[in-house]
């Protein structure tokens, strides 16, 4: 009977992808790059994913009895201030992921509502367009914070459901684009050259540091794995399908980003559909979705121009329905599960009791308030620095990409250590060999290092103070923050221990 629940390696995979895949990955990745991703994403596979997840399995074998996730992990390899500071900055990543989507869930519902992004052109109480979005993504940090408190779990339900509409529509993307491939005798509206392959379409992606910082990208198109690693028990003879699950959807999601980014090409000409002011990283996916749908109407169907940009709307109301759904989601998931593993996984005894007292609906109300008065207040700096929409997205991207890089810094740094541990049951053993642990462990951390580094430097060298503070704001504060809260509560620590001893 027990057999029976294990996971084959099949269902491992399909997990694996459902956790990390995002049809957003290849969208932006294309845009940046042009086909230039698709190094950076073979790259990005075989030096952090690959290497990473088995390290993440390997956490996760031996410490499965322990509920702190990666504030364990690092606990025991590294002592409890770096894996405090590092857990922190992990729930960090999360924050910023939730600054993120509460700045740009404007975007799909206009593309629901009106079948394209209009969102540029709202102004609320005499504020730009950039300003009005912030302004209402606070408002809507507020309203679903207020529900999460309450205990509201229905929306969850609603990123489930998503799940089946991302796999649908990334088919639909992937069907059309061979079939126009096909009906077009092979020919692309983005050439395709030796040189493409290597360079970018993008101004901004020119430089040598610029297409180096594009590594962040390929790292965050990759990220989450480590939510995984306490899966492995569930696996069927772990020891051999968990690398083998790995390997193979490594490999997949090689395939499928390389042929994603490709497949744009086939339809959105780079310069033509992307190289406008009115294209940003906000709106990127709905821009290319829709193009799609018109080149179908137009070339396919052969329909008039008026009937095909009725095509192209449709399907932007198609993909901006399935980006709702999944963000007002995740929303109501991320506020409370990334604070609930920070609050709870980490020593009680260095949070204020009533950050971690819990309301009548079994939820830590007054932490969560606490938490949304933080990412109104990014929202607002951020929304309101006066900026243009194609900046405002852009750090919003970066932040959120270098924040969720950051925490693998600390837990590749730490794996070593957690090798030199004994007295471990180690279930699931892949690196087994100090040198070339050591070797893998060296090599991950300084690719992901210096693709942070690269992406903080570049808008440094462009003389743009706005770009740069923000992208390196969220790891920078709340490392600071989580080292002076960890060194405050310390001190407090110490002098009531000696009371009660006395």
């Amino acid at each position: 009977m027990e057999n029976q629940k294990k996971m084959s390696v099949t269902a491992l995979v399909l997990m694996i992808f459902a956790s990390i895949f995002g049809l957003g990955n290849v969208t932006t990745a294309y845009y940046q790059m042009g086909y230039g991703a698709i190094i950076w994403y073979i790259a990005g596979a075989l030096l952090f994913f690959i290497p990473s997840s088995l390290m993440f399995a390997e956490y996760g074998s031996a410490l499965k009895e322990s509920q702190g996730g990666i504030y364990s992990w690092l606990e025991v390899s590294i002592g409890e201030k770096p894996a405090f500071i590092g857990a922190f900055v992990w729930y960090a990543a999360w924050v910023i992921t939730l600054v993120t989507q509460f700045s740009t869930i404007c975007i799909p519902i206009s593309g629901l509502i009106f079948g394209k992004d209009t969102t540029q052109s709202w102004h609320l109480f005499g504020m730009n367009s950039t300003e009005t979005l912030g302004l209402i993504g606070i408002v809507l940090l507020v309203l679903i914070t207020w529900l999460a408190t309450r205990g509201f779990d229905k929306i969850e339900k609603v990123a489930s459901a998503s799940g089946a509409v991302i796999i649908a529509i990334s088919g639909l993307f992937i069907v059309a684009s061979i079939l126009m491939l096909v009906l077009n005798h092979g020919h692309l509206a983005q050439p395709m050259s030796a040189h493409a392959i290597v360079s970018s379409p993008n101004p901004q992606f020119k430089s040598p540091i610029a297409i180096l910082s594009f590594f962040v990208y390929a790292v965050f198109a990759y990220a989450g794995m480590e939510t995984m690693g306490g899966t492995i028990d569930r696996v069927d003879k772990p020891e051999r399908n968990f690398p083998k699950g790995i390997i193979l959807a490594g490999i997949g999601m090689i395939l499928i980003y390389a042929l994603g980014i490709f497949l744009w090409g086939v339809t959105a000409n780079w310069h033509k559909v992307l190289g406008t002011d009115s294209t940003n990283l906000g709106n990127i996916t709905l821009v290319l979705m829709q193009n799609l749908g018109y080149t179908i109407g137009r070339e396919v169907l052969h329909l008039p121009v008026h009937q095909a940009l009725i095509m192209g709307q449709w399907t932007d109301r198609l993909i901006g329905f399935e980006e709702m759904m999944s963000v007002f989601g995740s929303m109501t998931v991320l506020i409370y599960s990334p604070l609930k593993t920070i609050l709870f996984g980490s020593p009680k005894r260095l949070w204020p009791e009533k950050v971690t007292k819990l309301n009548s609906r079994k939820m830590p109300a007054f932490a969560m308030w606490m938490q949304a008065i933080v990412m109104g207040i990014i929202i607002f700096g951020v929304s309101f620095g006066g900026k243009s929409a194609q900046q405002f997205y852009t750090v919003l991207t970066d932040m959120n990409n270098i924040t969720s890089s950051v925490p693998y810094l600390f837990l590749i740094l730490a794996f070593p250590f957690f090798k030199r541990i004994k007295n471990l049951n180690r279930s699931f053993e892949v690196y087994k060999n100090r040198k070339l642990t050591n070797t893998i462990c060296v090599v991950s951390w300084i690719t992901i290092f210096f693709g942070i580094v690269f992406t903080i430097i570049q808008p440094v060298l462009q003389h743009d103070a706005y770009t740069a503070f923000w992208t390196a704001f969220g790891p920078v504060f709340f490392a600071l923050v989580g080292w002076i809260f960890y060194r405050h509560a310390s001190r407090n620590i110490e002098p009531a221990v000696e009371e009660e001893l006395d």
